[in-house]
This record gives C-alpha cells, structure tokens and sequence, in this order.
C-alpha cells in the first residue's frame, strides 16, 4: 500500500521555556537577526532557508530535555562552526568527534536540548 505520508522532515519543534530568550539564543547561533517584535508566543518559527522548517514551542513551563541530539544544524566548517560557537560563549557538551565522511559537535540550549552541528 502506498502512503500517503511524505518521505521528508517538515518541522521540528523544540521545546523551551523562556520563548524570548530561546528565539535570541537560536537566531544568533544559525546568523539570523533577532527582533521581539517577531516573536508571538507560544511559538517562534525560526527563519531557516531549507523547506524543514524549526518552530520553538514555548508551551510548556516544564521542559524534559532529550540527553541526545534529536536534529543537527549543517555546517560546511566544523573548526569555524566550533570557534564561533565559544565566542558565543554557549555550553559545548562534546568536542568535535571527526570521521571519514562527517564531522560534528554537540551545544546546549538555555533549556537544556542538546543540539548537534554537523557537516553531514
């Protein structure tokens, strides 16, 4: 039976508490200005370039963040990627771990979601 579910990402929510804070914290890690005015909570759709699309979902005042990436960010520069996110001065949960084909760093976010930055 075909399925009528697309075989593609289409949004990933990440939950937060502080949607203010989060949507400054996210713009400044992906280069994308930050303005409250565009902020109306409960969410914050993130700008993003691609079709999938990142919506931070302050609906909730507990957050039980996932120990594990759920999503990465891509990068074409992991040494730049990493030195502009310490220049940030964001939390870097794991070096930078190098292999053949990809290459990646984990970050966390003011509510504790671990964020991957990926060249793969």
């Amino acid at each position: 039976m075909k399925s009528p579910i697309d075989n593609r990402l289409n949004t990933t929510f990440i939950p937060v508490t502080d949607i203010k804070h989060s949507a400054q914290w996210y713009s400044a890690l992906i280069g994308e200005p930050y303005t409250e005015e565009n902020v109306h909570p409960p969410v914050y759709h993130l700008p993003m370039t691609t079709h999938t699309g990142v919506i931070l979902d302050g609906g909730s005042e507990n957050v039980e963040p996932s120990p594990h990436p759920l999503f990465n960010f891509h990068t074409d520069d992991i040494d730049a990627s990493y030195r502009f996110v310490e220049q940030l001065g964001y939390i870097i949960k794991s070096d930078i771990q190098r292999f053949d084909d990809i290459s990646f760093f984990n970050i966390q976010d003011p509510d504790g979601n671990v964020v991957m930055v990926c060249t793969g």
